[in-house]
């Protein structure tokens, strides 16, 4: 690996990236510096002073020019023109996120350190409040949901959802359910919110009291009742809706109905509610 001058690297293949990666790299460069070298071919001194093919690391450049760097680590190789393009492009499908696993390493690794939830979140170009919920999922949750995430059965993101129950039988429901595959996606979201609005006290089929494990078949069943409860709930008022519109119809029909009308002045019946007057 040597420092080659910026100046003297052609771009051969430029190609362009949302801002807010772009201002991820230069973030975190300037924290923690350049964690990886760019890779460039050496070539014969063009006109235009360069004398190397950038071949992976573009964002690298840009993010140290920003921060006014003329020079830049590099592993310096010799390959073809086509070769130079197909590591390029297979360094491009290679890169993908971090994994949850390394995701919550890195969070685990630098809170060792001493590193606020800030700190980290500027360092891996993450939300604060999201990497403020890792952490409190690695220090205040147990060792389940963490291993889950690494063993990859859970989302870092729907652990943190659990996570964020201060009741552990329903975390250890919830992620029995999630892993499971009974509770996954909106499913998972409704379910959730089910229990947050009716409280884990009436989980167990209308009983006052919680038993004393709750399941993640347990946890399903109250999903899928509660499900039924709202379905039946829309169809009752689909059914309400078309009676009061038969009612609507049959009332301004009567109205029209001058013996109708004659026959409730005679009974003082003239007067009617204000909504359904108009």
């Amino acid at each position: 690996m040597v420092k080659v001058p910026i100046a003297e690297i052609r771009i051969v293949n430029p190609r362009t990236r949302s801002k807010r990666r772009f201002h991820s790299i230069v973030n975190s460069i300037e924290l923690v510096g350049l964690k990886r070298p760019i890779t460039v071919a050496k070539r014969p001194l063009a006109a235009d002073g360069t004398q190397y093919n950038l071949v992976c690391g573009q964002g690298r450049i840009e993010a140290l020019l920003s921060l006014g760097q003329v020079t830049i680590p590099a592993n310096v190789i010799e390959a073809s023109e086509e070769d130079q393009f197909l590591m390029s492009l297979i360094e491009n499908i290679a890169r993908r996120p971090p994994t949850n696993k390394a995701l919550l390493r890195e969070v685990m690794n630098l809170r060792e350190r001493g590193n606020t939830a800030r700190d980290i979140a500027e360092k891996l170009g993450n939300d604060a409040e999201y990497i403020s919920a890792i952490i409190h999922l690695i220090e205040h949750d147990g060792a389940s949901l963490v291993q889950a995430v690494e063993a990859g059965r859970i989302p870092i993101s729907i652990a943190v959802h659990i996570a964020s129950s201060d009741d552990p039988g329903l975390q250890s429901a919830l992620s029995q359910a999630y892993e499971s595959g009974a509770l996954r996606g909106a499913r998972f979201r409704e379910a959730k919110r089910i229990i947050a609005r009716y409280g884990t006290r009436r989980l167990e089929t209308g009983q006052p009291t919680l038993r004393p494990k709750l399941t993640g078949e347990a946890l399903v069943r109250v999903y899928e009742q509660r499900t039924r409860d709202q379905q039946a709930l829309v169809k009752r008022a689909a059914l309400t809706r078309e009676k009061l519109v038969l009612l609507k119809s049959a009332v301004k029909k009567l109205l029209t109905d001058e013996h109708f009308v004659t026959l409730l002045r005679a009974e003082q019946l003239q007067d009617m509610p204000e909504h359904l007057a108009n």
